[in-house]
């Protein structure tokens, strides 16, 4: 497993994370197994939010339960968690009461007195960046949060938050997968005005995060679209497949794991977020951690996707 200090902290990190919202109805051992998976193929990351498991911190609190972490296993594990969103109303909080509520919260239910990394979910059109600072400076010192970051962000959302922030936002998680890929696309085909690809979509965010130091965290990296299923052996995606296929068997890996190293492949330093309860699938994906994609074979999964390369 490939790993990496965390720009803006002290965390080294590997660049497969274990997603977690999954396992609201998961027994015990399947979660423990899934976790014990994860840490066996060096993912020792661990992805949460307040909201995972259709009630405030179900999903949290099942990891807890199940696992019941030791000390030393507490220390040798990065928890990262997520707020802001709350589902029945007003749907997007980044007030000073909630984030600090929220935190609180995934404490206790997590079983532990700190998270490694908290990110800003969803953003907040009501924003107030001083009330977002207030609550960060008051988590670090008292020691419950140890590194900060948001999620589903723009390069302006973020520069506001940075102007009253002090401290590094080091990570953002976004949607990234071959088949959904703005965040890389619009650039390779920029400027060519008859072509749709080149429409900018999220305003340069890959660029704006590579300068600053600020990790990419792709969610639903087999997804091919928001939430529109899985594009690894669907028949819409015919011409991705048989590429992928034919450089799994040239690696001798599974689909799954090239389909990961078309995202850790990439000089962005990116961290793949796997979103599934199958700890099959979790070792499989794994595989692709450290795959040696060459550029041509990264391009050509990229066009098989249907994008265009001027």
């Amino acid at each position: 497993m490939k790993t990496f200090t965390l720009p803006g902290t002290d965390l080294t990190v590997p660049n497969v994370v274990l997603g977690l919202m999954r396992i609201k109805d998961k027994t015990d051992d399947e979660i423990r197994e899934l976790v014990v998976t994860a840490r066996d193929a060096g993912i020792n990351f661990l992805d949460h939010a307040d909201v995972y498991g259709g009630e405030l911190h179900r999903c949290e609190r099942r990891f807890a339960q199940a696992l019941r972490l030791t000390p030393a296993e507490r220390e040798a594990t990065i928890l990262q968690t997520k707020c802001g969103i709350v589902p029945s109303g007003p749907y997007f909080d980044f007030s000073y009461e909630h984030i600090i509520e929220s935190v609180n919260g995934s404490l206790e239910a997590l079983g532990t007195d700190y998270v490694d990394i908290l990110l800003l979910h969803r953003p907040d059109a009501l924003v107030e960046p001083d009330e977002v600072a207030r609550a960060f400076d008051e988590l670090a010192a008292a020691g419950k949060v140890r590194a900060f970051g948001v999620s589903n962000h723009t390069p302006g959302q973020i520069e506001l938050l940075r102007r009253s922030v002090q401290q590094p936002l080091v990570a953002n998680q976004l949607q990234l997968s071959i088949t959904h890929a703005p965040l890389v696309a619009q650039g390779v085909a920029s400027n060519m005005q008859a072509l749709d690809q080149s429409v900018a979509r999220d305003t340069g965010t890959l660029d704006y995060c590579r300068l600053h130091d600020i990790t990419i965290q792709a969610w639903s990296p087999f997804q091919a679209g928001f939430f529109t299923g899985v594009f690894l052996g669907s028949p819409e995606y015919p011409e991705l497949n048989a590429v992928i296929d034919r450089l799994a068997a040239k690696y001798d890996v599974p689909a799954l794991a090239v389909a990961t190293a078309w995202i850790t492949r990439h000089p962005a330093q990116m961290q793949v977020v796997l979103g599934t309860t199958s700890p099959e699938r979790v070792a499989a994906a794994a595989l692709g951690s450290d795959l040696p994609l060459t550029r041509s074979e990264w391009y050509e999964l990229f066009r098989a996707a249907g994008y265009q390369v001027p």
